[in-house]
């Protein structure tokens, strides 16, 4: 072999014995078997020697590039080896060593839909869930809202693309009764669910949200009156906010999808905001007797079935007990306000604790 190739041998297997990690390592393959590597050129001048050289010259430098490389392929098995024996020494956990618990918070409005659940759980309720993307027909028309309803109106309503199948306008819910119509499609009655989640419109300030929680309700049995729905709503108001004699107030009011209909309020201080007391009265929800055209709707018959409905906005139950005066704080993510409002995560919610 000609001296300068051995020199080249040399030199690179003393480097590479030199490489303690895979950084200087990688700096000796390109030095050795590089596009600019004395190794390269070599075998790039081959068509410069004469006819007769060219086969041995080829072999010795073939030969040398197969001996090098299969140096630093050996290196690099031994480096590797050596990196994942220093990161297993590193990230060795003693497991005699006392354990630090990081202790989390349960976000309010998560406090407050198990409280929902835990509630109305006693009463028979069993929780339904649903897209939050539906079409127009499970939104509005399904529900006895008129295509001249404000609420259909783009400046209240997330409108999407429309299916490109089946043309079927697309929405953001605006409210979780979507899931009451899926279920009167899917289910057989005797019905009793809740369905809290998110909803959307077009609104944002103080007191209003893009995205927002809500929990509908629905009840279908034989022979229900506007009794049963007070009784039901009176013990969950009176359970949820602790005030074994809260009171409530049963007022008249309208929406499509019930007949008659019903706002619920309940009795608070205007000046110190206190619930329970004073002559003062704050609407907390609305409910109503389903309307026989949504019955009929979702093929129940309102002959023979009777149906009761109510829907409240999670986020205002849950600012009115906690005392929280800004829906923006649900959303900012400060991890100060969750530790002052949230709660244990290892803590379960059920009615022995008093809710």
């Amino acid at each position: 072999m000609d001296n300068d190739l051995e020199s080249i041998k040399q030199e690179t297997l003393l480097a590479l014995d030199k490489a303690q990690d895979l950084r200087a390592w990688d700096a000796v393959r390109v030095a050795t078997l590089g596009k600019s590597a004395s190794l390269t050129q070599k075998l790039k001048e081959l068509g410069k020697c004469p006819p007769e050289l060219r086969k041995e010259r080829g072999g010795i430098l073939n030969k040398l590039r197969d001996e090098l490389t299969q140096a630093i392929e050996t290196r690099k098995v031994v480096l590797e080896e050596i990196a994942l024996n220093e990161k297993l020494s590193a990230e060795a956990v003693d497991i005699t060593m006392p354990v630090t618990v990081t202790t989390g918070f349960l976000h309010p409005l998560r406090r407050t839909i198990e409280e929902i659940t835990a509630i109305f759980g006693t009463m028979g309720f069993k929780v339904a869930e649903g897209p939050n993307v539906d079409t127009d027909w499970f939104n509005f028309s399904a529900l006895n809202i008129d295509e001249n309803h404000p609420a259909r109106a783009d400046h209240d309503t997330f409108y999407l693309p429309s299916d490109p199948l089946n043309g079927q306008q697309k929405v953001l819910r605006t409210h979780t009764s979507t899931v009451q119509i899926r279920t009167l499609l899917d289910q057989e009655p005797p019905i009793r669910i809740i369905a809290p989640g998110r909803t959307y419109r077009a609104d944002h300030d103080a007191t209003h949200s893009p995205m927002f929680h809500q929990c509908e309700g629905m009840v279908v049995e034989k022979g229900l009156t506007l009794g049963h729905l007070k009784g039901c709503l009176v013990d969950f108001l009176r359970a949820y906010f602790g005030i074994p004699h809260l009171p409530v107030r049963f007022r008249s009011s309208y929406f499509p999808f019930t007949e008659p209909s019903m706002e619920i309020d309940i009795g608070w201080n205007r000046k110190t905001g206190e619930l329970g007391g004073s002559s003062d009265w704050l609407e907390i929800l609305g409910s109503g007797m389903m309307h026989s055209r949504v019955l009929a709707n979702c093929g129940v018959d309102p002959s023979e079935w009777q149906a009761f409905a109510f829907g409240m906005g999670i986020e205002r139950l849950t600012m009115l007990k906690y005392g929280i005066s800004d829906l923006r704080s649900f959303y900012e993510g400060d991890v100060r306000w969750l530790r002052h409002y949230g709660f244990s995560s290892f803590r379960s919610v059920a009615l022995h604790e008093g809710i």
